[in-house]
């Protein structure tokens, strides 16, 4: 089985790509949220809400009015609509899902719901992969905007996405609302766990997001989630980097460290400052890693040579949750304009 046009649930196909490889906003693209469950309309749906959804339809650039929204009968329709038009705005001032992406993890955009923040991560990520043919390295990917569930069990570290265990525990048929484009899992779901064998079903199944990998120390996956790490700041930033995976951090002249998630910051803050931390605690991390900025010049002072620890963590609960953002707002790199 060949490579397929995979994760087609992000939404990529509804955009353009500017002239420097970024994802341009088209208009098919925002008609694709006003077709969204929350705001398509409904048999129940008032004449205001028709009308509106009608508008935005022919028009998914028009301005909304307050008092449009105001006039809506349902007061959660309208709510809906405010934080889909206020994502749009982002979208549209930028031009680009990178552009408004980094606004946002800069500081310079309005804070988001987590949804919105997951599907552009989503269409970066699958942006930055358009030549992979590495199934592995395209489901590791998965870690950047889908949250993981850890299995510890029989001395393995296997890592599951949270919501499709979550919807396999209750035997339903749903579509995972993370997606843009609805993407149903089947009432049955089979996890499968992906190796070098059998890692090509990846391609028939991606928007599934129903295969388990094996992430231990040493194996290839947290070889292909450096590589990602890697694709990503070169695409959003511009920045040369070499990330590569460790079994521990063995540095007496440790100097910069980032959590790659809340848990691993936590974690990563107490061991430089020299906290014991309880051996259940540090059990939680997953994944270290050593990344060295390729340019000196870009390094703040004192950084030198020296490499920057990543650390990838599950929290009690046993789930990953990772913060791509956390490795484009904490590199220790010089102001630049």
């Amino acid at each position: 089985m060949t490579k397929a046009d995979f994760w087609r649930s992000a939404g990529m196909h509804l955009l353009e790509r500017s002239p420097e490889g970024w994802l341009r906003i088209t208009a098919d693209f925002l008609r694709a949220y006003y077709t969204r469950p929350e705001m398509h309309p409904i048999e129940a749906s008032c004449a205001q809400e028709l009308a509106l959804h009608e508008r935005l339809m022919q028009d998914p650039l028009r301005t909304v009015t307050e008092h449009e929204l105001s006039a809506l009968a349902d007061g959660e329709v309208a709510e809906n609509y405010r934080m889909v038009l206020a994502y749009r705005d982002v979208l549209l001032a930028a031009g680009t899902i990178e552009g408004a992406y980094l606004n946002i993890m800069t500081g310079s955009g309005p804070t988001l719901a987590p949804l919105f923040i997951d599907q552009m991560v989503h269409l970066i990520v699958r942006n930055i992969l358009e030549t992979c043919s590495d199934p592995l390295r395209v489901r590791t990917a998965e870690l950047f905007f889908r949250e993981q569930s850890a299995s510890t069990e029989d001395a393995r570290l296997m890592l599951a996405d949270q919501e499709i265990i979550e919807m396999h525990m209750r035997h339903g048929q749903e579509t995972p609302p993370g997606e843009l484009i609805s993407a149903p899992i089947p009432r049955s779901v089979t996890l499968d766990v992906l190796n070098e064998h059998n890692k090509h079903m990846y391609w028939m199944r991606s928007d599934r997001f129903d295969t388990v990998i094996d992430f231990r120390f040493g194996q290839p996956c947290p070889d292909a989630l450096a590589r990602v790490i890697e694709a990503w700041l070169k695409h959003l930033i511009n920045i040369e980097v070499r990330v590569e995976p460790r079994a521990r951090i063995d540095d007496p002249d440790w100097r910069w460290h980032v959590g790659l998630d809340r848990e691993a910051t936590r974690l990563l803050n107490g061991l430089y400052q020299g906290h014991a931390i309880p051996p259940e605690e540090l059990s939680r991390i997953v994944a270290l890693f050593s990344l060295r900025i390729c340019d000196p010049r870009l390094v703040v002072e004192g950084m030198g040579d020296k490499p920057v620890h990543l650390a990838l963590a599950m929290d009690a609960q046993k789930r990953v949750k990772m913060k791509p953002q956390n490795l484009l707002t904490n590199l220790p790199l010089r102001p630049m304009e």
